[in-house]
């Protein structure tokens, strides 16, 4: 009785175990083909796609200049700070100009002398030319009474004698205002050099720009090149972008652009492709394109981090798809459909397309309704019931 109780039991355990077992895999089933997927759903449109090209860059100005001295001096004022507007022909910095001011003022000393000097010489020149045409006359008069014999041959070597004198200092005197008047010039050329040092204690605008940094202050001492500010023309700036070279081909001078800085990532700035590079970068295959930003924001800065988007084709009115819908299989394109509760993969032919859009020429319909998983880490089957 025992036994035969003892039998029963493990009979009844068994068949538990069994029922448990149909059970768990009974639920799994139905867990894994029956039981509906929450998904996200989205009605096919139609609408305009633009094909866009990205780059990331920062923004630069085309036209760019380190304001510096030309001479060597201390610094006694900077009129600007980074930040400042200004115009061509402005009073930047001022150097010390003391030492420069005795230069030129000795200088103009000089120059005063030497002109007094041509002028004494000139005297000096008009003096020897009257005593040259006194002899000439003179040597004149005796040698035609010589050859009259009206005078000795004595007085007729006197003559010549007198004669050559006058024109050796005649000559002399010329000489001396040709060289007095090359002291004059080069007096007056010393003294050009030193009036444009000391004009160059005053460090003035090249053009109208925007002070963008300011690297030295009243009290230090500059050298010829050494940079006191930078200066941009901020008419031209644009971001230089880097774009994958499998994108050149699609590029172009003029072609329209969007700019997103960094510091306001939800709106879209104006710009325009100015220029391409023409030298790729060998380690990360990319390469330059200058987009001119033709609207700023309203807090701007040289350097600044921004993404462009380079339109390089557009149509309107076409069958519009998500990219985030789109399932790829055997490097196929597909969606997955919704039709009567289930999710239906099917197979579409993708036209022109863009970061976030893609154009569909073959496979989708305007009104039929495409669905995604709500959470991407459960992947949808086909067939797979589906609830919105």
């Amino acid at each position: 009785m025992i036994k035969r109780w003892n039998a029963v039991r493990r009979w009844l355990w068994r068949g538990f175990q069994t029922a448990l077992l149909v059970f768990v895999v009974g639920g799994l089933i139905y867990w894994l083909k029956l039981s509906p997927m929450n998904v996200v759903e989205h009605r096919i449109e139609r609408g305009r796609i633009v094909a866009e090209v990205m780059g990331t860059g920062t923004l630069e100005a085309h036209v760019k200049t380190t304001v510096s001295s030309k001479i060597s001096g201390r610094i006694v004022e900077v009129l600007v700070d980074q930040g400042e507007r200004v115009t061509a022909g402005q009073l930047l910095v001022r150097l010390d100009e003391e030492e420069l001011k005795q230069q030129v003022a000795i200088t103009d000393a000089n120059r005063e002398a030497a002109k007094t000097a041509v002028v004494r010489l000139r005297i000096d020149k008009e003096r020897a030319t009257a005593v040259l045409d006194q002899a000439t006359k003179s040597h004149n008069r005796v040698e035609a009474a010589f050859a009259k014999k009206a005078v000795s041959r004595d007085d007729l070597d006197r003559a010549i004698e007198a004669l050559a004198v006058a024109q050796a200092a005649a000559s002399d005197a010329e000489t001396a205002i040709t060289k007095g008047q090359k002291e004059l010039i080069a007096a007056e050329k010393t003294l050009e050099y030193h009036r444009a040092r000391l004009a160059d204690t005053e460090v003035k605008a090249p053009w109208n720009g925007l002070i963008v940094r300011r690297q030295r202050d009243p009290g230090d001492v500059v050298v010829p090149g050494s940079a006191i500010l930078t200066l941009i023309f901020t008419n031209e700036l644009w971001i230089s972008a880097w774009v994958d070279e499998t994108e050149m081909s699609k590029v172009k001078v003029g072609q329209p652009a969007r700019v997103v800085f960094r510091s306001e990532p939800d709106r879209s700035y104006p710009g325009k492709v100015a220029r391409l590079g023409r030298e790729a970068d060998r380690e990360t295959r990319e390469f330059i394109v200058d987009v001119r930003v033709v609207e700023l924001p309203e807090n701007w800065a040289v350097g600044h981090r921004a993404e462009t988007y380079i339109e390089t084709a557009r149509k309107d009115d076409v069958t519009l798809l998500p990219a985030k819908y789109v399932v790829w299989r055997e490097d196929r394109p597909g969606v997955f459909v919704s039709s009567n509760g289930h999710a239906e993969w099917r197979g579409i032919t993708l036209g022109l397309r863009s970061p976030e859009t893609g154009e569909v020429t073959n496979g989708l319909q305007p009104g039929e309704t495409v669905v995604m998983p709500a959470d991407p880490r459960n992947p949808l089957r086909d067939g797979q019931r589906i609830r919105p």
